[in-house]
């Protein structure tokens, strides 16, 4: 081995400890030392060496090669308890512990053999008999020769470091624990189980002498219903708990969360409540509430009764965790039991139902027989003659009748009747005002049952069942009058009709109703055939108008090219050709406008949505029509909004409502007439939906009330009321009708005081809401 030079190195112990296990050696190097000059001051740098060494903050021990103390500084004479004096001479071994014994040996005959730093986790044994846990390093220290002369260690103290490994590993097993119970207690749904399993994990884990579990009764009472308990104590399992002591806890559960006392002695309670704390042969308690939907539901308690104990915050928190777990559990179970007890009521209605069933059987092929009765024939007299006796029959009824009502007239008339062993009251008619207390019922839809209190003169008392023949009028197949007649359903006076038999007796009389609503409906479908007929003749008259409107241009096409050709003229031959471009482009628009309007009509018109700024959209389609006003000396005022909220609907088929509006305007405005045009919109107060856009076109030009009704017809013109004999179609407000109710609006004209106003209402949000 080298030697290190002694003009270049020597050893100071280090100032401070840094985290890291290994010695802190201060080297200094001056090539330019003179030798002489450090042998001048050794004395001083002694000094300094001593000084350095005996402050450190860290822990050192200067030892010879086998590990005896020659020196040891300040900081490891307090860490060990012991005076420096108690140290020198000794061997370093001495005070480690029997676990660390081994890798203390294992290090230092290490250093010895190779001289390099060492380092382990070791324990030392205090002056007080604690245990103190500490990182060792060891280096070698050299003398000018080269050769060891001792060794020099340095202690950490990691006492604090090992306390909290040990709480994070107590931490780890709690968690594993309350994890193993909670499985345990969440696979059984029996409460007892849950609550003895509870009891004894808890009792093994906490290592206590007796765990109980306490719950309240529904008289208000607290008893002990679960008990794990080591045996030579004594069982307190089904006693009952004080209130007092109860009231006690819940108080300090309010405060606190946990009710714990570390030594009942020096606790501070109430004579009475510590005396039955030592009847329980109690030293120390732990409680904590087992509380489910913010009621406490039980106590967890567990209870050390050999000793006091200091129980501990992660004690306190896996029991906390635990009674959360239990609260949970304990819910499962009941919520387990009430399915029990609803499976069981279950069983028993589908017994009952069971029985019902087979009775319903019996009524359903009874009703499809009146209702195949129904369906083959359109005799009323015969499907109530077959009702009348099948319900007799079929119910074993002392009677049953039908009556039809006339409201017009106030009476109900028996019609059909089938009696077993009653007088027969077929042909009798009843003033329904004499019997306000029945028809008014009947009338309104409703049925029940009765037995009259003074006997009838030719039946007796009897129980009786009246039903009413009901159309329900909002039906697609509903009638003018909602009640048509009722049935009557007679038997002995102690019968009570079930709800199987009224219930069948209800479908008796719809199919009844059916019955007279199909006779009834066929009288309607005549009165359609000749509505039919009338509509065909409509049909004819419009095809005949249609093929008038469709020749018209083209007659005058073939006149124009008939006098084309015979122009002499550059002058007439541009009037004949203006001519035929009128009546292309009007026949040309007729065209469109039929097949716009028919495909309005079939509801097969497209419509494609986008959002459209009505603010910059609008000028560009009125823009041309203030052209054409001014040709005709006409105002066109136009207002619109800039904070309309943007609108989603068809902008085409929204061009051509406005722009067939202001066409008409400006058609049947006299000159110097206003045309005003204004939109806005307004709010649907109290729906959520978006505001409706209004259109509002006023122009000057009287339409005569007895027209109005008529303007949005096919082919329909004012009379006399085109100043500008500009002519047209015929279609073109009957088509923006159309479009309006396409775009989910409606469109509403009026003439007042000289002027025509019409009023079109659309939806701001056409794709949300058609």
């Amino acid at each position: 081995m080298e030697s290190k030079p002694e003009d270049q190195y020597w050893d100071i112990p280090p100032l401070s400890v840094v985290s890291a296990p290994k010695t802190a050696i201060a080297t200094a190097r001056d090539e330019n030392v003179n030798r002489e000059t450090l042998n001048q001051q050794p004395e001083t740098a002694e000094g300094q060496y001593q000084e350095l060494f005996d402050h450190a903050p860290a822990g050192y021990f200067v030892t010879d090669q086998t590990g005896v103390v020659r020196e040891a500084n300040q900081a490891a004479t307090a860490l060990f308890g012991v005076a420096d004096s108690q140290l020198q001479g000794k061997s370093l071994a001495a005070f480690v512990a029997a676990e660390t014994s081994k890798q203390f040996s294992l290090i230092l005959s290490q250093v010895q053999q190779d001289a390099t730093e060492q380092s382990a986790e070791i324990c030392f044994n205090t002056a007080k008999g604690n245990l103190l846990h500490t990182i060792l390093s060891v280096n070698a220290i050299w003398d000018s020769a080269g050769q060891i002369t001792g060794l020099r260690w340095l202690i950490q103290d990691i006492s604090d470091r090992k306390q909290t490994e040990a709480r994070l590993q107590q931490q780890v097993e709690q968690g594993k624990w309350l994890s193993a119970i909670a499985r345990r207690i969440r696979q059984s749904l029996n409460p007892q189980e849950i609550l003895d399993t509870t009891a004894t994990a808890t009792k093994s884990f906490f290592q206590a002498d007796r765990v109980l579990i306490s719950r309240s009764h529904s008289n208000g009472n607290w008893v002990n219903i679960t008990e794990a308990l080591e045996p030579g104590w004594v069982s307190v399992l089904d006693l009952a708990v004080e209130q007092e002591w109860v009231t006690e806890r819940l108080h300090s559960y309010q405060q606190r969360g946990a009710y714990a006392i570390h030594d009942i002695e020096q606790s501070g309670l109430p004579a009475k409540s510590l005396e039955l704390l030592r009847r329980y042969q109690l030293k120390a308690l732990l409680s904590i509430p087992i509380i489910q939907d913010g009621q406490v539901l039980a106590f967890l308690s567990v209870h050390q009764c050999s000793a006091t104990r200091n129980w501990q915050a992660s004690e306190i928190d896996s029991l906390q965790q635990l009674a959360d777990h239990l609260a949970t559990a304990l819910h499962q179970s009941e919520l387990y039991q009430q399915i029990q007890q609803l499976n069981a009521n279950l069983e028993k209605e589908v017994q009952r139902r069971t029985i019902e069933v087979q009775r319903a059987v019996a009524f359903e092929s009874m009703l499809k027989r009146i209702t195949d009765k129904v369906r083959d024939s359109l005799d009323e007299s015969q499907i109530l003659e077959t009702a009348v006796r099948e319900l007799t029959l079929v119910l074993g009824l002392s009677g049953c009748n039908a009556a039809l009502y006339d409201l017009d007239q106030g009476t109900s008339t028996i019609h059909y009747e089938y009696t077993d062993s009653i007088p027969a009251y077929q042909g009798r008619v009843a003033q329904m005002n004499h019997f306000p207390e029945i028809y008014s019922q009947l009338r309104q839809g409703y049925y029940f049952q009765f037995c009259s209190l003074s006997p009838n003169p030719v039946r007796g008392q009897v129980a009786m069942l009246a039903c009413p023949i009901f159309v329900d009028p909002e039906s697609p197949q509903g009638v003018e009058q909602a009640v048509l007649g009722d049935l009557w359903l007679i038997n002995h006076k102690d019968y009570v009709f079930s709800e199987f038999e009224i219930r069948l007796v209800r479908q008796v009389a719809n199919q009844c109703a059916i019955a007279i609503r199909q006779a009834r409906l066929y009288q309607a479908a005549q009165v359609q055939v000749r509505e039919l007929e009338r509509l065909n003749r409509l049909k004819d008259e419009f095809l005949s108008t249609v093929s008038h409107e469709l020749r018209t241009p083209i007659s005058n096409v073939k006149m124009a090219i008939h006098m084309l050709k015979a122009a002499t003229t550059e002058e007439k031959r541009q009037r004949y050709l203006d001519i035929l471009d009128a009546e292309s482009t009007r026949e040309a628009e007729l065209i469109n406008d039929l097949l716009d309007l028919q495909r309005l009509e079939d509801t097969c018109y497209p419509l494609a949505f986008e959002v459209i700024r009505l603010q910059d959209w609008l000028p560009g389609i009125v823009e041309p029509f203030h052209t054409r006003t001014a040709t005709h000396e006409q105002t066109l005022e136009v207002s619109c909004p800039p904070d309309l909220l943007p609108m989603t609907t068809d902008s085409i088929v929204l061009r051509r409502i406005i722009a067939e509006l202001l066409n008409n305007a400006c058609k049947y405005t006299v000159p110097s007439g206003e045309i005003y045009l204004k939109v806005h919109q307004e709010p649907n107060f109290g729906l959520n939906l978006a505001p409706t856009t209004i259109f509002f076109l006023r122009n000057q030009a009287a339409i005569p009330s007895s027209e109005l009704p008529h303007i949005f017809e096919k082919f329909y013109r004012v009379p006399n009321a085109d100043p500008w004999k500009q002519g047209g179609t015929g279609l073109g407000l009957a088509l923006v009708q159309k479009l309006v109710e396409q775009c989910g609006g409606t469109i509403k004209a009026e003439s007042i005081g000289g002027w025509t106003s019409f009023t079109v209402r659309l939806p701001t949000q056409l794709q949300a809401e058609i």
